[in-house]
């Protein structure tokens, strides 16, 4: 069973991000197991509390879990043209300590949204910034911007034909990545 995390780059109860991830899971095909992981309870990344003998048991929680995922998809609103505080305080604790980051070679991919027409493109290219730097292999195509997030579900909160379809391909192509990179 290959287990894919799933991370919202949103705290909000029902955050269009959360929506969308929680769509794309189901996509996954048999033989895939996705994951939901909560990062809106991760402390802020201080290397003060993160010591040998003191290591905060969210922190440990966290990096266990991901640790034991093979691969992660990244759904994110953008926040000021980047990510939100709550992501990049995700990635800065997996990625410690120095030498033990339980990011690196896991296949990423990465989907940003937004209510408007820029779709999240600024949050897109930051977080891809970052997972070079973390050393994960990410979905280079289809990339995914989905502007005007409310207007792609119905009035039963499902995703439309046309979205949950490229999504689809989206999600065919980073099983390819997956399976390039299996350990």
């Amino acid at each position: 069973m290959v287990k894919v995390a799933i991370i919202s780059g949103s705290l909000r109860k029902e955050s269009f991000s959360t929506k969308i991830a929680k769509s794309v899971g189901e996509l996954f095909p048999a033989g895939y197991e996705t994951q939901f992981v909560e990062i809106g309870n991760l402390p802020l990344y201080n290397e003060d509390i993160d010591t040998e003998s003191n290591v905060p048991a969210e922190y440990t929680a966290f990096r266990n879990t991901i640790k034991e995922c093979d691969a992660v998809l990244f759904v994110t609103p953008e926040y000021n043209r980047s990510i939100s505080g709550a992501l990049k305080n995700a990635l800065d604790v997996g990625s410690r300590p120095y030498g033990k980051s339980v990011w690196d070679g896991k296949p990423a991919a990465i989907i940003s949204q937004s209510i408007g027409n820029l779709s999240g493109f600024g949050a897109n290219h930051h977080l891809r910034q970052s997972l070079v730097f973390l050393n994960m292999p990410t979905v280079q195509q289809p990339e995914v911007y989905l502007a005007n997030s409310p207007e792609l579900f119905d009035e039963n909160g499902k995703l439309n034909e046309g979205t949950t379809e490229y999504l689809q391909s989206f999600v065919n192509m980073f099983i390819d990545l997956i399976i390039r990179y299996q350990r």
